[in-house]
């Protein structure tokens, strides 16, 4: 299959699809619009078409020979965010926006379906194209939760733009690329009272400076450097007034490890918060949410992933040092279920202005990486099922 002439005369209408996406972006679990496009695209491909845990869409295409199933999988949702890029396509919903490329992905899967579709008889198995609702939070478990792995992937694959990548180059690793994350929430009771007699009170306040200190301690002296570990707060919230010690004070925040037995570090967590409190005379409510578990790549998957790469890059435009973060991605959820491969894309172009980090006011792609990445996933899909 030679097919980089069709990806590059696709080049405007993928440019023009983004745009789109990006002028109206939705945030996750309300991605009503976005996922009525991705639903009736696949459907006007001739793709066998369903809902997923409601703005999820699922698309199958079997192709004209059989043999394996592979998954690729995108994400729809946007952020709250108020965008300040004078884009002429710029968001055109208050406080929402496309900060983190997912517009750009959605338009890659469906440039990939299109392709596939025109390929149907070549193709010896089954595409499944995921279009994943809520990837900021958590969405990915509920699409599995509500079947989104029925139709038996034998490999799950998934991307992303990346802007601290060049335009042309990737990233991809085996094992640990991306960091799980956990949410935590904490409340801190004591004793409200004057602010000028706080021997009368039990202040929340200074408690939770204890806490925030020991998290610290904790992340440099108690966890082994070479598995990388942080604890960060978010919020802080307590007290109306000046003068007036609170009767508690909220926290929450995340923890992300780059390796297994995230677990052993939230425990640590809690008893730290817990015997903390306690020894100030204080006690304390900590839960725990699961964002994503850490993503871990497949090595005979990413050997794949490299392989596909090199042909349209070439071997020296993969990066396989310095690639990995403590960011996370719910992806890892798919890939705990599947062997996997998760790869990162360079837009990053001074002349596009795609220099900022994902989730700032100012982000915007390389529009120039949509075709390379279509390439890209094409190539992985022909290695993996072998035409």
């Amino acid at each position: 299959m030679k097919i980089s002439q069709e990806i590059l005369d696709l080049k405007d209408e993928m440019i023009e699809m983004r745009r789109d996406f990006h002028r109206p972006p939705e945030l996750g679990l309300h991605e009503i619009r976005t996922s009525g496009i991705a639903e009736q695209r696949l459907k006007d491909l001739g793709y066998q078409v369903r809902r997923c845990s409601d703005t999820g869409v699922i698309g199958v295409l079997k192709g004209g020979k059989p043999g394996k199933t592979i998954l690729l999988r995108c994400d729809e949702d946007a952020l709250p965010v108020t965008e300040e890029t004078d884009l002429p396509f710029a968001s055109e919903n208050p406080g929402v926006m496309h900060a983190c490329g997912h517009d750009g992905h959605l338009t890659i899967h469906l440039t990939t379906a299109k392709l596939l579709a025109r390929h149907k008889d070549e193709i010896p198995g089954t595409v499944v194209m995921l279009f994943q609702k809520n990837e900021e939070d958590a969405g990915a478990q509920l699409m599995i939760d509500d079947g989104a792995l029925d139709d038996n992937p034998d490999a799950v694959c998934g991307f992303h733009l990346w802007s601290p990548i060049p335009t042309g180059m990737i990233g991809v690793v085996p094992g640990a690329i991306m960091a799980s994350s956990w949410y935590f929430y904490l409340t801190i009771h004591g004793k409200g009272g004057h602010g000028g007699a706080p021997h009368m009170a039990i202040s929340p306040i200074l408690v939770a400076a204890k806490v925030i200190e020991a998290a610290e301690y904790m992340v440099s002296s108690e966890i082994n450097a070479l598995t990388p570990t942080t604890i960060a707060f978010g919020q802080i919230h307590g007290g109306d007034k000046d003068i007036i010690i609170p009767d508690e004070v909220r926290l929450a925040g995340s923890i992300r490890c780059l390796h297994d037995g995230d677990d052993e570090v939230r425990n640590r967590f809690a008893e730290l918060c817990e015997k903390i409190c306690e020894a100030y005379h204080c006690t304390c409510d900590i839960s725990f949410k699961c964002g994503n578990s850490t993503l871990m790549n497949d090595p005979d998957m990413t050997k794949i992933l490299i392989e596909a790469a090199s042909d349209v890059i070439g071997r020296e435009n993969v990066r396989t040092e310095g690639v990995s973060t403590m960011i996370g991605d719910d992806f890892a959820e798919f890939s705990q279920q599947r062997p996997g491969v998760y790869y990162f894309i360079g837009t990053r172009s001074e002349k596009a202005g795609s220099i900022y980090e994902h989730h700032n006011s100012h982000f915007t792609i390389d529009e120039d990486s949509l075709p390379i990445a279509v390439q890209i996933q094409m190539n992985l899909v022909r290695k993996y099922l072998g035409f």
